[in-house]
């Protein structure tokens, strides 16, 4: 994949300019429509390479789900001082349509038992040099082989929580945990004539939880320290039954400093802070800069005081929560109802700024993840820093739904 779009000049980035260069780039078109601020977009790239220390990037596709977009950040390279190299599939039918159009070198972040996808890989000889699986048990092994894929490239997902005691810090993804059970999987998978090139951490509880306290720091340098020495002994282990490993992924837009920090590290993932969504605002790593909004046009006034908006119940996915809901920024002074939220149809809100509401007048909002809000679309306004718009599919917009 390579990247179409001409890059701009610099411009400001400030959530207020933004939006107001949004907004002027953008006046005619109809709303609701997603809308990205290239000039951010462009200096987060360039603050992910930053905070990377020169440890190559894998762009998180889920976070992102526009092609355009994927190759605007690919198409800058890998210099000696780092950059962005291959992307993090969720999908393998994601995957492989990467690979066939143009992508070399697709990493799945998650395990797949999709039969057809897996007898596809099989059965194509650039996709099988392309991607690579994501395995954490003997069972995935048994459902590749079925499938025709075996001499599949694999990496082990290997689990990176924090446990202290009982209490279990993190998500729940492989049971894969230790040197020794990561170490036998490889030499069952090595047995079997699968290609072991990798092993994964992620390490949500330091990537995914903003800096809120002083007691959220504190799990999160003790967790960044346990990893640190048992990623170490992990990859040693692997090492030892299969030789040298192309790949020790680890991180995420949260934690690229800790990971990258660590020799063991060959390269790291990112994908959210292209667009940095809402759940990015606390951080100390890092300021969030916005790139991407949707917009919404004012069709009531059920009172003085409220305006209705057509649209805008874009919930993301996780615990059910007021962080979940998206977040109108301008005209500052606005907030959701309670009671109602942001709706299937309409979204209601209220504020100092919505008196001056008129019908036909323009909200913005964000989101609270980021590629997320790519699914509620079939294309996305690119805006560069002369108010210039290209228009471009998002996945949805060319014709794929992956899940």
């Amino acid at each position: 994949m390579s990247a179409t779009i001409d890059r701009p000049a610099p411009a400001e980035t400030t959530t207020e300019a933004v939006v107001a260069r949004l907004d002027a780039a953008t006046s005619a078109f109809d709303a609701p429509f997603a809308a990205v601020d290239l000039p951010t977009l462009d200096a987060n790239a360039a603050d992910l390479v930053r905070r990377a220390s020169g440890t190559p990037i894998r762009v998180a596709s889920k976070s992102v789900r526009a092609r355009a977009v994927l190759e605007r950040a690919l198409g800058a390279g890998l210099t000696e001082s780092g950059g962005f190299r291959g992307i993090m599939a969720y999908s393998l039918r994601e995957a492989l349509w990467l690979v066939e159009k143009g992508a070399r070198d697709v990493l799945m972040g998650y395990p797949t038992v999709d039969r057809a996808a897996l007898a596809d890989l099989a059965s194509d000889a650039d996709a099988r040099q392309a991607i690579t699986l994501m395995v954490d048990c003997a069972e995935h092994l048994d459902v590749i082989a079925a499938a025709g894929a075996t001499g599949a490239r694999l990496c082990l997902d290997v689990d990176a929580s924090l446990r202290i005691g009982p209490v279990h810090l993190g998500v729940r993804r492989s049971p894969l945990r230790t040197p020794d059970a990561a170490a036998t999987l490889a030499r069952v998978a090595a047995s079997r004539a699968f290609k072991v090139v990798g092993v994964m951490f992620y390490e949500a509880q330091i990537a995914g939880l903003p800096d809120s306290s002083a007691a959220v720091r504190l799990v999160k340098k003790a967790s960044a320290s346990e990893l640190s020495t048992r990623r170490g002994a992990v990859v040693d282990a692997v090492t030892s039954v299969v030789g040298r490993l192309e790949i020790v992924n680890s991180g995420g837009t949260g934690s690229l400093e800790v990971s990258s920090a660590d020799p063991a590290v060959t390269e790291v993932t990112a994908g959210s802070g292209l667009f940095v969504p809402t759940l990015f605002d606390r951080y100390r790593a890092f300021t969030p800069r916005p790139a991407m909004f949707f917009a919404l046009d004012a069709v009531r006034r059920p009172t003085p005081k409220i305006a209705t908006l057509f649209s805008g119940g874009y919930i993301a996915s996780g615990p059910a929560g007021a962080s979940r809901v998206p977040t109108p920024v301008w005209p500052a002074g606005l907030k959701l109802l309670r009671n109602e939220g942001a709706g299937e149809v309409q979204t209601p809100v209220t504020g100092l700024a919505a008196s001056a509401l008129r019908i036909g007048d323009r909200v913005w909002f964000r989101h609270a993840k980021a590629g997320e809000l790519c699914e509620r679309f079939t294309t996305v306004h690119l805006v560069d820093a002369g108010g210039a718009v290209t228009t471009v599919p998002t996945y949805r917009g060319e014709g794929q739904c992956f899940g």
